[in-house]
């Protein structure tokens, strides 16, 4: 049985999750799909996004609180094996519209404390724009 293979989307994300484009994947499963962002705020900035088309944050339902605690886990996990700290690094999703690419993603920003100036901006914690995995979990309840 022939399968055929996916055709290019209009969707940056789901063109690399489906290996159309040349982005090296540093991890991937049936569900998740990690690399890095092409415009890093520190030394690592990896995006962990879903193979699964979401559009943002305000399109999960409660159903999707297993997906994020996944892509958490292995956010923590790339950090360990990078050899840097749990403790020093930033967590998050943007809110929209303030987002670039148009599909969940999860940005994994270490060390923390080596971002610049603009990085510290545009990834600011808990503010209108960029939103901690604890509060998007909150509001799935």
């Amino acid at each position: 049985m022939s399968t055929t293979p996916p055709s290019k989307s209009s969707c940056i994300f789901c063109n690399i999750a489906n290996k159309l484009e040349g982005t090296e994947i540093l991890y991937e499963d049936d569900e998740v799909c990690v690399f890095r962002d092409i415009k890093p705020a520190s030394r690592f900035h990896i995006l962990t996004i879903p193979k699964r088309h979401i559009e943002d944050v305000k399109s999960l339902t409660s159903a999707d609180k297993e997906l994020l605690n996944r892509m958490m886990s292995i956010s923590r996990e790339l950090l360990s094996k990078n050899n840097l700290s749990i403790e020093d690094a930033r967590f998050g999703y943007h809110w929209p519209p303030f987002r670039s690419v148009k599909h969940l993603h999860l940005h994994t920003i270490a060390p923390e404390s080596e971002m610049g100036f603009i990085g510290r901006v545009i990834f600011k914690k808990n503010s209108y724009w960029f939103v901690s995995p604890e509060y998007v979990a909150s509001i799935l309840m």
